[in-house]
């Protein structure tokens, strides 16, 4: 049979991808700042916010970089099930990873917090890696999915201690630069990993196509972008800590 190694197009994909993870990271990361601040009970919107904005930064990355992708097998397709699915694991793991660290700062809570969060992208990855629907085989090399998983877990730590050490704006866009690198960067090493083994043109099942996937996803996408920048840019993190400070002195001033 055939082997057939995934190609890439011209290079928009890419960028506009790494692009989307920016995205998500800036704002997920600037959200994780607020639920660090106010608690994870008082911050829980933050904490909501936070998790759909980088987990579907992650998600809409790995979907928008896919579009670049070549095969012999012309007609790819993806499982919705399994698609949506990808898109819930993202969300959900990087939740609880912001969770996690903000009720618990220490080093150990860091570093669990960080496996699970990067336990999560990586199984996003994967998932959405099984939603294809093309003819022949897949084949993955071990090694290189160890180093994307690798990857990911390290980035995901890194964002969560950027969370708890980096308080300034400029600090966190850069810790948002270097997030988006290592998402893309765990996505490109999870792709070489795969190759593809099986005749050319054999029958497929039916499915979703790249685009309508895309576009319900960039739709998503811009809500989510658009409501949580909004959020943010109306509670700047200077004004949250003071009016805590005077939540926290009115009580005290009472009782005396």
């Amino acid at each position: 049979m055939p082997h057939h190694e995934p190609l890439w197009s011209d290079s928009v994909y890419p960028l506009t991808a790494y692009l989307i993870a920016l995205t998500g990271s800036s704002l997920g990361l600037s959200c994780a700042r607020r639920v660090q601040l106010m608690g994870h009970v008082r911050g829980r919107g933050w904490l909501t916010g936070g998790a759909f904005s980088l987990g579907t930064g992650i998600w809409g990355m790995h979907f928008v970089a896919m579009l670049g992708y070549r095969s012999s097998d012309a007609g790819i397709r993806y499982d919705p099930v399994l698609t949506l699915l990808s898109w819930a694991v993202a969300v959900t793991f990087v939740g609880i990873g912001m969770l996690l660290v903000s009720r618990h700062t220490t080093r150990r809570s860091l570093l669990f917090s960080g496996l699970l969060a990067g336990a999560g992208i990586a199984a996003m990855h994967y998932l959405g890696m099984a939603a294809l629907r093309m003819s022949g085989r897949r084949v993955f090399e071990g090694g290189t999915v160890a180093l994307s998983v690798v990857i990911a877990v390290v980035a995901a730590t890194a964002a969560l201690w950027a969370t708890l050490r980096l308080t300034s704006r400029t600090a966190r866009f850069a810790a948002s630069l270097v997030m988006a690198f290592a998402i893309s960067g765990m996505h490109y090493t999870g792709m070489m990993s795969m190759t593809s083994a099986g005749a050319a043109g054999a029958e497929r099942a039916g499915g979703l196509s790249p685009i309508s996937v895309v576009v319900p996803l960039t739709i998503g996408l811009t809500f989510i972008v658009f409501v949580v920048s909004f959020a943010v840019l109306m509670n700047p993190v200077g004004d949250l800590a003071r009016e805590l400070a005077r939540q926290q002195v009115a009580p005290a001033q009472a009782g005396n």
